[in-house]
């Protein structure tokens, strides 16, 4: 097996068009170059989505749970992509989409990514996001590759 590469913040800054308050992936570890990435999100009580809100009733809203899933793919994506530079990855798609139990601030999102299928810059990946072992939400993820102009 080769050895986990781990993307820090700073490398996913590099990575990822992102930026907050909409980067939502703090951390990447890539298990298995082009096949299966393992991200982090740290949930915490200071982030936009969470102003307002009563402190039991927070919780990290689901579509930003399958956004910080997309996010995640672009390791995977990084590995496929012979000459990265510009080169621009576009979420299009997500099914078979299951949500179940809240992240809540203080918890530590995990996100794991399996390749599916790459094809003609398309690329199919079922992500699951989990908690403590606790499954958040799970997805079919398609992303398109493009090379800009």
């Amino acid at each position: 097996m080769p050895p986990v590469e781990v993307l820090d913040t700073t490398a996913v800054h590099a990575l990822l068009a992102h930026r907050y308050p909409f980067l939502l992936v703090d951390r990447i570890a890539i298990m298995e170059p082009g096949v299966r990435v393992i991200g982090s999100k740290r949930v915490t009580r200071g982030e936009w989505w969470c102003v307002g809100s009563a402190e039991r009733d927070a919780s990290l809203p689901f579509s930003l749970v399958i956004e910080a899933l997309a996010q995640t793919s672009g390791a995977l994506i990084r590995d496929l992509v012979t000459d990265s530079a510009g080169v621009v990855a576009y979420f299009m798609g997500v099914s078979r989409v299951r949500l179940r139990h809240p992240a809540r601030p203080g918890d530590e999102l995990r996100l794991e990514l399996t390749m599916r299928q790459w094809r003609r810059g398309i690329c199919r990946t079922r992500g699951e996001a989990t908690v403590d072992g606790r499954l958040v939400a799970s997805a079919d993820l398609t992303t398109i590759v493009r090379v800009s102009s």
